[in-house]
């Protein structure tokens, strides 16, 4: 202890001490004690009262360790069992469904799903309403579950069918407002094929030709004017073991020497006018297509 320390000390101990000193209580009396006991009284409250709602909620919600209620965080993602109600846009990378069980997008209205760049345009948009299917792209692909073939797609150009083979089953078949190019077309079998222009004409066409075959049955070709052959630079050629001409008509030709009433004319002559009619002239010794030619005068 230093000098000063103890000089101090012995000073305060020899003051001299007053007999009817006053003495004044200290702490909180009267109102204000029991203004603070309502208030931690009131705190107490406040707190119990929020404990239970808390527990009331977490039991109600099903918060667990691993979600809430049907919302399941997992390290793959979120996992979303029953039904889910959505009001607000939702926005998630990928939706699986379980495997047992399929996806299912229910809306009063409609459902669309748009695809957005990184610019946040609309690149792609697919809607699911009341009366109609659309589909807003830039090409639209439907593709074979197994090995992955493009079976339809169409973009502003064309419009690709890869699928083996176009069935129409109605009964106006199909109807084509422009021209159709395809390398092959085929009724079903013990069907007829029917190419048919109701009000126009019906053109085929195709630069190494066109071959129409009836493996087993006939070929007709129908018209109400006039059938046209042309070859521009080849010939026609028309290989059958019998050729026949029908409805030609026949020259009138006298023979010098009578022939008897009984006898009938079996064997005609065919014969040409110049401007490429045909007609019959009946046989003779010799020809008699230049005595019959009364018929190319009416021609």
């Amino acid at each position: 202890m230093t000098r000063e320390q103890y000089i101090l000390a012995t000073q305060q101990n020899n003051l001299p001490r007053s007999e009817n000193a006053q003495l004044y209580p200290v702490g909180i009396y009267g109102w204000r004690k029991r203004c603070l006991y309502f208030f931690v009284l009131l705190l107490l409250v406040t707190m119990i009262v929020n404990l239970a709602m808390t527990i009331w909620i977490l039991k109600v919600m099903n918060f667990t360790v691993d979600g809430m209620g049907n919302l399941r965080v997992t390290k793959k993602g979120i996992r979303l069992e029953g039904i889910s109600e959505f009001l607000l846009p939702l926005y998630v990378k990928e939706i699986h469904s379980r495997k047992d069980s399929p996806l299912v997008l229910q809306s009063d209205r409609n459902v669309t799903v748009n695809a957005r760049n990184h610019m946040g345009q609309l690149t792609g948009q697919l809607t699911v309403g009341a009366d109609a299917v659309e589909a807003q792209c830039k090409r639209f692909e439907v593709r074979a579950s197994e090995d992955g073939r493009v079976l339809f797609s169409a973009d502003e150009d064309e419009i690709t069918i890869g699928a083996e083979k176009l069935k129409v089953t109605g009964t106006e078949g199909a109807v084509f407002g422009h021209s159709v190019e395809t390398p092959h077309i085929r009724a079903e079998p013990s069907q007829d094929l029917r190419l048919e222009s109701p009000t126009r004409s019906l053109i085929m066409e195709a630069p190494r030709g066109v071959q129409v075959s009836a493996a087993a049955g006939d070929f007709k070709a129908t018209c109400r004017k006039e059938l046209h052959l042309q070859s521009t630079e080849g010939e026609i050629f028309l290989n059958a073991g019998t050729i026949r001409l029908g409805n030609l008509p026949t020259g009138s030709f006298s023979p010098s020497s009578p022939s008897s009433p009984h006898s009938r004319q079996t064997a005609y002559e065919l014969c040409v006018c110049p401007n490429g009619k045909l007609y019959l002239s009946p046989a003779g010794v010799g020809s008699t297509c230049q005595s019959s030619s009364n018929v190319c005068l009416w021609s």
